[in-house]
């Protein structure tokens, strides 16, 4: 067809913020008194932590938050998933929704 592309993209984007709050977190650290550095160290530690899931594992983390919510109990990669899905997404496409629940399907909840 004319205008498609041979490989369809995902257009879902995970947005972060980690690196700004590391940043944060790093000046508070470097300024802070005794009696506050360990609860600092503790919370750049679970920023360090957060930072390194990766995306794949974020998409499907919210897929398995929007099919929960729907009520769906089955599998991530099923029909009715893809369904539940669009239902409670209703911006997603069919390609999109199927993506996603197959990459939810991949990283259980």
């Amino acid at each position: 067809m004319f205008g498609r592309r041979s490989t369809p993209e995902l257009h879902v984007l995970v947005l972060r913020d980690a690196d700004t709050l590391a940043a944060v977190l790093r000046d508070a650290l470097a300024e802070a008194p005794d009696d506050q550095r360990p609860g600092l160290e503790r919370a750049a530690a679970l920023v360090a932590e957060a930072a390194a899931v990766p995306d794949a594992s974020l998409r499907a983390r919210w897929v398995h938050q929007r099919l929960a919510a729907a009520g769906h109990e089955g599998p991530a990669d099923s029909v009715r998933a893809v369904k539940a899905l669009r239902q409670a997404e209703p911006g997603l496409s069919l390609l999109t929704a199927v993506q996603l629940t197959k990459e939810a399907a991949a990283h259980p909840a």
